[in-house]
């Protein structure tokens, strides 16, 4: 299972949901198309992409289900739409990839997190493989083991 990568600094926004929900393949990290209202409301932490996912049309790539909301001093004289479908900025190579994987090989292609790369929203974006439950149960024993084994490893530490 690949780890997730952490934006710690500029972290806008993470898709746990996602990460849960799929095996994660392959990692791209995509501009986004955003105006002035929007830049402003995810520097004030307003943005979320649970349930959030990238749909492959003539193309070109675009973020649905994201959801950014409007400031109410910012956006006074614009009318905002918190959900609007957003375009995703790839290179030729990597759409190709992208459309060629989720065409022919079956993968969904989902957003992982926002976050800032020096005064850009980047957004990583990933072709995943969807779990069956009994992996999501498999992941939840590991997980629940792991914290077991710290937590003796803690206690033991203090003994000393």
């Amino acid at each position: 299972m690949a780890k997730q990568k952490k934006h710690p600094a500029g972290s806008i926004a993470l898709n746990k949901k996602a990460l849960h929900d799929y095996h994660i393949e392959q990692r791209f990290e995509a501009g986004v198309s955003l105006v002035g209202w929007e830049i402003k409301s995810l520097r004030a932490g307003k943005g979320q992409l649970t349930d959030s996912y990238v749909l492959l049309k003539d193309g070109e790539a675009w973020l649905l289900g994201s959801h950014i909301t409007p400031l109410s001093a910012a956006s006074t004289h614009v009318i905002a739409d918190p959900t609007r479908t957003r375009k995703l900025l790839l290179h030729k190579q990597e759409l190709g990839k992208l459309f060629g994987a989720v065409q022919q090989k079956g993968y969904a292609c989902v957003a992982l997190s926002l976050y800032w790369k020096k005064h850009l929203v980047k957004c990583e974006i990933a072709l995943a493989k969807g779990k069956k439950e009994f992996d999501k149960r498999a992941v939840e024993k590991e997980r629940d083991s792991n914290r077991e084994i710290q937590r003796a490893v803690r206690s033991k530490g203090k003994d000393d």
